[in-house]
């Protein structure tokens, strides 16, 4: 019994039998059935699957963003299924990172106001906040355009400044959705060699939900989803 504790106290994040269906008309449609997965501190994990295998799915409810219609998201043994309103939107803003293939940045801040933005909304001080954008520039290569706007940057470096702002809050876990999308092949090789590093020599977690093949072929760990179940988990 105790064993049991302590391998789950050593999760980030873990689902159990967690079921999502949608109603369409008359027919309940399940897109997700019985998940049961657990990610540790440290890990890059891919998870993968056809178009409707329910990959997205998954990603929204593991970040709060969607609720399952049975079982329970944990994270960091919170149930976060069970959370709502201020207290969710709270625990998501401080415990969770987000990169989107849109970037979601917005347009009228500078890359280092847009990296500053987690920060300032969770009340860290002036100075450790520009302490710690000064840093993260550096290791997303982009020291240079701390003053630009997203307009004035290139798909590439638009996403470098998006996953900076997820890493630079110092998020539990960090949960990418199709990040490299909307990227030429060499930039997106450049981001996943970034982000490994980032994963390698900080210990950052990341969770991908992707068909990019070489995201698959970078992750330690790929979840292959099909048709709403986990097909293989290596």
């Amino acid at each position: 019994m105790n064993t049991e504790v302590i391998l789950k106290s050593s999760d980030i994040l873990r689902t159990e039998n967690v079921i999502k269906t949608y109603i369409s008309g008359e027919i309940e449609v399940a897109a997700l059935n019985k998940i049961n997965i657990s990610i540790k501190k440290g890990e890059f994990t891919a998870i993968a699957g056809p178009s409707g295998s329910g990959k997205s799915t998954l990603l929204n409810l593991l970040s709060g963003l969607d609720k399952p219609t049975s079982g329970i998201v944990y994270i960091n043994e919170l149930p976060i299924s069970n959370m709502s309103g201020n207290e969710l939107s709270d625990f998501r803003r401080d415990h969770i990172g987000f990169i989107f293939q849109s970037y979601n940045l917005i347009p009228v801040l500078t890359v280092k106001e847009n990296i500053e933005y987690i920060m300032l909304i969770q009340g860290i001080p002036e100075e450790e906040r520009h302490h710690r954008v000064n840093d993260i520039l550096k290791d997303v290569g982009l020291v240079e355009m701390g003053n630009r706007r997203p307009a004035q940057l290139s798909g590439g470096q638009q996403q470098r400044v998006a996953i900076a702002r997820a890493v630079v809050s110092r998020p539990d876990i960090i949960l990418a959705d199709e990040p490299t999308a909307n990227l030429d092949s060499v930039t997106a090789n450049n981001l996943i060699d970034m982000m490994k590093s980032l994963n390698e020599t900080k210990g950052i977690t990341f969770l991908f939900s992707t068909h990019d093949k070489r995201i698959m072929d970078h992750s330690k760990r790929l979840i292959i989803l099909k048709d709403g179940i986990i097909d293989s988990d290596n």
